[in-house]
């Protein structure tokens, strides 16, 4: 089948009836209820979009001849990736890029692990043969995902096997000739429950050896399997309108703790059983990891963007843009906007085709992106603060302006430069729930741990980087140096 709609992801969720709790209740539909509906929407437009830029959007199938989504695209040349990367920045534009987990994040990492499928065959050839055949039937259906990765938090100075409840984690139980038995608990799925299919991942950094086998997994199921359930964080869309919470209300993805209650998992959606050095390896070696961040940084290039924008409105409006600290807090955004553009710039311009005929960015590239922009983004999100100042918390509401006794009052107290009080409470609106609300609060910490803890990865990052060319030049100036050596003093 090709590409779905909007209309037809939402039937899919109603008919699904995926296993989602949220604040101590079942969720019935959640194409309806408070919690979700505001971001289904938003999801379903995302996949309407597709049609109505199909030349952007969509491509011919290589198996079908239908027309699929584009951030499925194996890309062959770097125009391939540049097109991949538009489809990627489009769907971006409907949020700002305050969507972390659209589609197009697990799309690219489905295609890098269908595709660069070798090392699954180490194992056994059936589990490359699996993710190559995921691959397809993703790509066929529009599946969409949602996926988790990360053990509970219980006692981290403590490998999984060494924890008091070593089965608390998400666990292989039994293998039978039909598939797989597994049970436990994973973080954190966001877009848990609305979504086609749950993509688990292989939880890498596994030190242990076979000891960590029980806990190295990676399958994929669909989100109403029996046993699998999802209980929901408490929602940050307070059921508001738009403009009061005008990204909260449509934007608000959700982040779910995933239960495994004794899951049974088909053969054919097994990928990785009980394999600790597959598990370590499979991001890097698949180069998921750097078609992933392909799309993290063309998802952040549009919301720094965003970001720009928004602050250059707030500047215009009250009359702040002649000021020299407020300049300079501009040119901190612009600054980061060109330093991300030129990263993936160089990712795209400087990519070569690895062994399995895909044309893969340059990592060293992606890699710094990665690693730099959760260290600059709470700094963005402060700029806005500092900006808007006493402004962002005199944001009357909608309600205000529509009551007949006080609306005159804030439409002419609340006025700005260049805009009247209504549209610019609005503007000051976006930016508080871009940086102060519940939902604001929670960009800026999903930013800051999006690829994991920032200090450890830093570390994982100095730890790889080419460093003994640095050092060789240093100790070749000083060698060369005109001073001669002093002679060894006798003691």
């Amino acid at each position: 089948m090709p590409a779905k709609t909007g209309k037809e992801y939402i039937e899919r969720l109603k008919k699904a009836k995926n296993n989602v709790y949220v604040h101590g209740e079942k969720v019935e539909d959640v194409t309806e209820h408070p919690a979700f509906k505001g971001v289904v929407k938003s999801m379903a437009r995302l996949y309407d979009l597709q049609y109505e830029k199909p030349e952007k959007m969509l491509y011919t199938s290589p198996s079908s001849g239908e027309k699929v989504g584009m951030t499925f695209l194996q890309p062959k040349t770097v125009e391939d990736l540049i097109r991949r990367r538009e489809a990627i920045q489009e769907w971006a534009l409907t949020s700002g890029g305050m969507m972390g987990r659209s589609p197009d994040y697990l799309n690219s990492e489905v295609m890098a692990m269908g595709i660069s499928n070798g090392l699954f065959a180490e194992a056994d050839q059936m589990f490359a043969d699996n993710a190559a055949n995921y691959y397809e039937f993703a790509r066929e259906n529009d599946i969409s995902l949602t996926h988790t990765l990360i053990h509970p938090q219980v006692n981290r100075a403590k490998a999984q096997y060494e924890q008091k409840d070593a089965n608390v984690a998400l666990h292989l139980v039994e293998k039978n000739a039909d598939g797989i038995i597994v049970d436990g608990v994973r973080l954190l799925a966001t877009q848990g429950g609305i979504t086609d299919e749950i993509l688990v991942f292989p939880s890498t950094v596994k030190k242990a050896g076979e000891l960590d086998d029980p806990y190295s997994l990676a399958f994929a199921i669909p989100n109403n399997t029996p046993g699998l359930k999802y209980i929901s964080r408490e929602s940050f869309d307070y059921g508001k309108n738009e403009w009061d919470h005008p990204l909260s209300s449509r934007f608000e993805e959700g982040d779910a703790i995933v239960s495994f209650e004794n899951v049974f998992v088909p053969w054919e959606r097994v990928f990785v059983c009980g394999n600790s050095s597959i598990c370590n390896r499979t991001f890097r070696e698949t180069n998921a990891v750097v078609h992933m961040s392909h799309q993290v940084v063309s998802k952040n290039v549009v919301k720094t963007e965003f970001l720009l924008g928004t602050a250059l409105s707030i500047m215009d409006a009250i009359g702040i843009d002649q000021f020299q600290h407020v300049k300079d807090k501009g040119t901190e955004i612009m600054l980061t906007l060109e330093a991300m553009k030129s990263h993936l710039y160089k990712a795209e311009h400087n990519a070569k085709l690895d062994k399995y005929g895909t044309m893969t960015p340059d990592y060293s590239a992606l890699d710094a992106a990665r690693n730099w922009y959760p260290r600059i983004y709470p700094k963005l999100v402060e700029i806005i603060r500092v900006l808007g100042a006493s402004g962002l918390m005199g944001i009357p509401t909608q309600a205000d302006f529509e009551n007949e006794e006080i609306g005159h009052l804030i439409h002419r107290g609340l006025q700005g430069k260049n805009l009247e009080g209504y549209e610019r409470v609005q503007l000051f609106r976006l930016a508080w729930d871009m940086t102060m609300s519940a939902f604001g609060s929670r960009q800026m910490h999903y930013e800051y741990y999006f690829f994991g803890d920032p200090v450890r990865m830093g570390m994982t990052y100095f730890d790889n980087y080419e460093k003994d060319m640095y050092k060789e030049r240093i100790a070749s100036f000083l060698k060369n140096t005109s001073v001669p050596k002093p002679k060894a003093t006798e003691v």
